[in-house]
């Protein structure tokens, strides 16, 4: 059917395509019987119909199909016929080239969808492979997709697409930088000062934005302090709206809608009735076809074109996500590493690290973990971290079960709670780069923590999704260093600690379970400066003990490992607890597995970062065994 000679069944095909692939199961046939070989050349068909649904059909191969799918999609040559479709779209989107014949409908600017479709193709390809991100430099396609986006007064659907391309083809990517010349630069400017207030215009906004963050080097250091300040305020706009209000607010208003439009269907098929206006055979066949294909032409778009309140709710969340995601980027630009980090914060050093990181004159940590002056001050001229706690908070219950009980807003559930975790990565990070005072001081941080403890223990079981887990357990941990890097009493007891711990230490997420042992490393350390806390140091002792011989993963080993020598580094309390529990001979005897455990699994399993973290907690565990014999040896 892709090859008939009317354009209408080669539409058809298409379309019946696009559907199909939004199934995950059978990507793998039509991938196998060549699809992209096959959809390719019909970007560049004769019939602007079949543009539009052939690329709607690779669009969502390529959404749909994952990494491989679309490294599979730039080796069957994708990007010669999408370049080129891009190219002439963008030649064609200012002149008058359409007759009334080629549109079905008055209103449908056929080159605009075309390349929504393609822009959306092209997104997806680049943020998945290197070899499309490079051809997207060497054609210059900057030139093209930025001419689209001065449509946005008029097509902010297709702005939109734009401003996701472009966040993703100027993330690490240094050979695009040059592309953005001033005029360039006026386009993403002119967008930012976009007054609509709209949620698809906040939307817009935020993603231009986060892209002006990506392109940052090219903007003259005299501008970067307002052009950082521009960007949180945008965040900052994003972030102030409260979701679940919003929520309530629009599904009100689609019920409103349907009714009236209920009641006026009525009204006119009791017109109907009366005026006894029958179809003729002829036209009920000749129109339904054409009704048929265009539900058809619609199916790669995100929601129905009629549902415009779900929209709305849809474009703020997503603007919501992508202003915290950026917002992390923008505190941990200058960071080193996950596992860098894990070595620093974990290592028996960390509280030193953590003493010397503070420039008493600027109030700021300093490198590896600092915020320019700029960065710093925009945010909290933007109120950008009391933002971000807000959006911590669970969401609403009168909101949450709207979407329960409305199958088309369920999927929003899922939206909403990856915002809170989100907030709460954003979180973490803030406390990472922050200083105390910035942050509002020692009873600011002790209100935080018990917020974070009221989100883990509010609900009468503990937390179980992997997602939400992860991030508590990140915000905490940070803040815990923090408090006990300042001496800052810590406001939750070691009980629900050891309960929040032996919670997530079941969990199939590494990174929760490094998270846990390394919260009752920070809390244990904190105990085994205070007085009669043998009892606690002796089960904290023992659960990360437990952790550290039976742990599949040699990471979370070593964090448990490096826990205890934090643990039980000094103090009378500790001393009392580590003999109870027998650590020195229970370390002696596993010395040597922990050792055969890293020569077989370390190389095929673990990268060089986590290997050199292992290898500093495996030479620890060598000192720390002699510390605890000279201990053993001096006279009480």
């Amino acid at each position: 059917q892709l090859q008939h000679p009317s354009a209408e069944v080669r539409e058809y095909a298409c379309a019946s395509i696009s559907q199909l692939l939004q199934q995950k199961h059978v990507i793998p046939a039509f991938v196998q019987r060549d699809v992209v070989r096959c959809l390719g050349p019909l970007l560049m068909d004769h019939s602007l119909a079949v543009r539009e649904t052939a690329a709607g059909a690779l669009r969502n191969l390529s959404a749909c199909g994952g990494f491989a799918v679309c490294d599979d999609m730039v080796t069957n040559d994708i990007m010669t016929p999408l370049v080129a479709l891009l190219k002439e779209c963008s030649t064609g989107l200012d002149a008058n080239q359409l007759s009334t014949k080629k549109c079905r409908e008055m209103n449908k600017n056929y080159i605009e969808d075309i390349a929504n479709e393609a822009i959306n193709l092209l997104w997806n390809i680049c943020e998945c492979n290197n070899t499309a991100l490079y051809i997207f430099n060497k054609e210059g396609c900057l030139e093209a997709v930025l001419h689209y986006m001065k449509k946005f007064a008029t097509n902010v659907d297709l702005a939109i697409s734009v401003a996701n391309c472009l966040q993703a083809v100027t993330e690490d990517n240094p050979d695009l930088l040059s592309a953005f010349n001033a005029s360039a630069q006026q386009v993403l400017e002119t967008v930012m000062l976009c007054p609509e207030s709209t949620m698809k215009h906040i939307l817009l906004r935020t993603l231009i934005a986060g892209t002006i963050w990506n392109i940052k080097d090219t903007i003259p250091p005299g501008s970067l302090g307002s052009m950082v300040n521009a960007i949180l305020k945008i965040f900052s706009e994003s972030l102030a709206i409260d979701a679940c209000e919003t929520i309530i607010r629009m599904n009100e208003a689609e019920r409103n809608r349907l009714k009236l439009a209920a009641e006026a269907e009525t009204e006119e098929n009791m017109s109907d009735v009366t005026d006894n206006c029958v179809l003729s055979e002829d036209d009920n066949m000749e129109e339904m076809p054409k009704g048929k294909l265009r539900r058809e032409n619609d199916v790669s778009d995100l929601l129905p074109s009629d549902k415009w309140e779900l929209k709305e709710v849809t474009a703020l969340l997503t603007a919501q996500q992508t202003a915290l995601e950026i917002i992390v980027n923008m505190c941990c630009s200058e960071d080193p590493s996950d596992d860098e980090w894990e070595e620093l914060s974990s290592s028996d050093e960390s509280d030193l690290f953590m003493e010397n990181s503070y420039n008493e004159g600027s109030g700021l940590l300093m490198s590896p973990l600092c915020l320019s002056d700029e960065v710093n001050s925009a945010f909290l001229n933007n109120l950008i971290p009391k933002k971000i706690l807000e959006k911590t908070a669970f969401p609403n219950s009168v909101a949450l079960d709207i979407c329960m009980h409305n199958p088309s807003w369920k999927p929003l559930i899922k939206k909403l709670n990856t915002v809170q975790c989100r907030a709460l990565t954003c979180l973490q990070s803030i406390l990472l780069v922050s200083d105390v005072d910035g942050l509002g001081g020692a009873s600011a941080l002790q209100s935080l923590a018990q917020h974070l403890s009221q989100l883990v223990f509010s609900k009468t079981e503990l937390p179980t999704d992997t997602e939400f887990l992860e991030a508590i357990t990140s915000a905490l941990r940070a803040l815990l260093q923090t408090m006990a890097s300042k001496n800052i009493s810590q406001c939750m007891t070691p009980e629900q600690l050891l309960a929040l711990c032996e919670a997530g230490i079941q969990s199939s997420n590494a990174s929760v379970r490094v998270n846990v042992v390394s919260i009752l490393g920070i809390s244990g350390s904190v105990l085994a400066k205070g007085q009669d806390t043998a009892g606690t140091l002796k089960m904290i002792g023992k659960f990360l003990l437990e952790v550290a011989m039976k742990e599949s993963s040699l990471v979370v080993t070593g964090e448990a490992l490096d826990a205890l020598f934090d643990v039980f580094a000094d103090g009378k309390e500790a001393e009392k607890a580590a003999v109870q529990i027998k650590l020195l001979p229970t370390l002696k005897e596993f010395q040597p597995v922990f050792r055969m455990r890293m020569r077989k699994e370390g190389k095929g399993q673990y990268s060089t970062d986590q290997l050199c973290v292992l290898d500093n907690v495996k030479m620890n565990l060598r000192r720390f065994i002699a510390y605890q014999e000279t201990l053993g040896k001096t006279p009480t």
